[in-house]
């Protein structure tokens, strides 16, 4: 079941492939590429050279949510992401995921077309948002977040982090499935960077596989993550390979299947390559002589 995602009618099969998420920021002050995307006949051509590089969904979001950020009226992020998801509905069939914490954002995208909602705040933000994604069958991405983005890397302290934010999960899956939004349709985000040190960060991966219990895709968000900085010495558009190294080692523990990324090209590629070996493991254990060639 943890391979399974259930997307409004999709049902996406992540037990032969991790699936690379690319990411289309329609904002000016977004962390690592704010103002890059605003126009949308921009936003749009950036989206689908990244299908055409190979990504597997597209995450359109117009509010951004880096530490010290200020929310954005509904209206203004309704008229930064409306347009880009409107058109990629006709231009593409990758699946179409919306970053928003609010729920009339949601409605309005799913509208137009999108397929999933990727909630910064696991669809408490907002008391309308659990609905929405029930009303349109809608698949969804729960994240865990200390705070809000304004505050949450003031001091962010936990006794446990990792058993903080499984208990979270925990909860969330309950309470989302008493309303009526089964755990089928959701995938859960660790929320790097989100109310978490350099060393909180790092804790989290090296225990990632921990999350396995809630038996749902993990997402692995760490691309160009300022926690990167200080271990690569490289600033943030120079962190594609690090980001994609991340993913291979979360790959090869069987502890992440969707990666979020700015750069989709190096991610795909480990993806592809990291399904080719599971395939030739899985050929080798099955009948060892054969895949060694031996007469």
């Amino acid at each position: 079941m943890r391979h399974q995602w259930n997307i409004r009618g999709r049902t996406l099969d992540l037990s032969e492939r991790a699936l690379v998420m690319g990411i289309v920021n329609v904002t000016p002050d977004s962390f690592s590429d704010g103002g890059r995307w605003t126009d949308a006949n921009a936003a749009i051509d950036h989206a689908l050279a990244m299908v055409e590089e190979g990504a597997d969904l597209l995450d359109v979001g117009g509010e951004s949510t880096r530490p010290g950020s200020d929310p954005v009226p509904a209206d203004e992020e309704i008229r930064r992401v409306l347009p880009v998801v409107e058109a990629l509905a006709k231009k593409t069939s990758v699946p179409l995921s919306i970053d928003t914490m609010k729920a009339e954002v949601a409605r309005r995208c799913l509208d137009a077309g999108a397929h999933l909602v990727n909630d910064v705040t696991a669809l408490t933000g907002d008391p309308e948002m659990a609905g929405v994604v029930r009303q349109y069958d809608a698949g969804a991405v729960l994240m865990h977040m200390r705070g809000m983005p304004k505050d949450m890397q003031d001091n962010p302290q936990y006794d446990d982090v990792v058993a903080t934010i499984s208990n979270y999960f925990g909860e969330r899956l309950k309470t989302l499935e008493n309303q009526g939004v089964a755990p089928l349709k959701l995938a859960l985000d660790p929320g790097f960077g989100f109310g978490k040190t350099v060393e909180h960060n790092m804790e989290i991966l090296a225990r990632l596989a921990e999350f396995a219990t809630w038996q749902r895709p993990i997402l692995l968000g760490v691309s160009r993550k300022g926690f990167l900085g200080p271990i690569t010495g490289r600033p943030r558009n120079e962190r594609a390979v690090t980001t994609a190294a991340i993913g291979g080692w979360a790959l090869a523990r069987q502890a992440a299947r969707i990666f979020r990324v700015h750069d989709v090209g190096p991610m795909r590629d480990v993806v592809r390559v990291a399904a080719a070996m599971e395939a030739a493991e899985r050929t080798w254990k099955s009948n060892p002589l054969e895949a060694s060639g031996a007469r």
